[in-house]
């Protein structure tokens, strides 16, 4: 489908304002939507790239700014040692409950919004893909896309680096989709048993796909990205949403 060109909402949280970038098909008609959560870098070329394929795909796609409490509305920050480390330092800065209140407002958004059907999904890429994980635990969530999620298997997210997503996994009502690279140092074997093995324990309806390929295989720029297994990868995420959102 033709897309609108990106538009930006301010959604309210309890800790001001939280831009969030909307795209969607072009015409009348109820879309469902999905939630794209970013990587720690907030709404990048890649991650705006990623939303328009989704849109182009029949879907309202809203991409909240991750950190929007913490940097000026609009902040992206670049794929550089500087851009990583400040990230990473604002991934344990955050709040818990804040990951989890901007899940919410997103999905209160949506389904209030007059194209939506009111069935949402998530997606998310490496910090995204954990917060797409626990925007699953959300019962409005019908499916969930986790690219390459960090910190799982660590409980390392937010502030005191002490998360709950592996006890929560009970929560989770859709269907969830785990995409992994096996050559990913951020999530080596080891984590990712601890993962499967909790999604085995709880009984959950999950698809899980491990592939050669690096952390960030999926994002379009730089070294890591890899064209032929992250078109593979869409096409999973595609029949995930189109059989569960239709």
């Amino acid at each position: 489908m033709t897309i609108t060109d990106q538009e930006f909402v301010d959604l309210s949280t309890s800790r001001g304002p939280m831009r969030c970038a909307l795209l969607r098909p072009v015409g009348e008609g109820k879309f469902p939507g999905i939630i794209l959560f970013s990587e720690i870098f907030q709404i990048t070329g890649p991650i705006r790239r990623t939303a328009a394929l989704l849109a182009g795909q029949g879907y309202l796609v809203i991409v909240p700014e991750v950190y929007h409490e913490f940097l000026p509305l609009g902040t992206v920050l670049a794929y550089d040692q500087a851009g990583a480390d400040r990230g990473n330092e604002l991934k344990i800065a955050k709040e818990l409950s804040s990951y989890d209140e901007d899940s919410k407002v997103c999905i209160d958004f949506l389904q209030k919004h007059p194209q939506c059907t009111g069935k949402i999904g998530s997606m998310g890429m490496c910090l995204g893909g954990h917060l797409s994980f626990r925007c699953a635990m959300n019962p409005e969530v019908l499916a969930g896309v986790c690219f390459y999620a960090t910190d799982i298997h660590k409980r390392s997210l937010g502030k005191g680096m002490n998360d709950n997503s592996l006890d929560r996994i009970p929560e989770m009502k859709g269907e969830l989709l785990m995409i992994w690279g096996r050559q990913d140092p951020h999530i080596p074997a080891e984590g990712r048993q601890i993962i499967y093995q909790a999604l085995v324990t709880a009984d959950s309806n999950f698809q899980w796909l491990e592939f050669n390929g690096a952390h960030a295989f999926l994002r379009d720029e730089g070294t890591r990205y890899n064209p032929a297994l992250a078109g593979l990868c869409y096409q999973h995420a595609f029949e995930l949403f189109k059989r569960t959102l239709s």
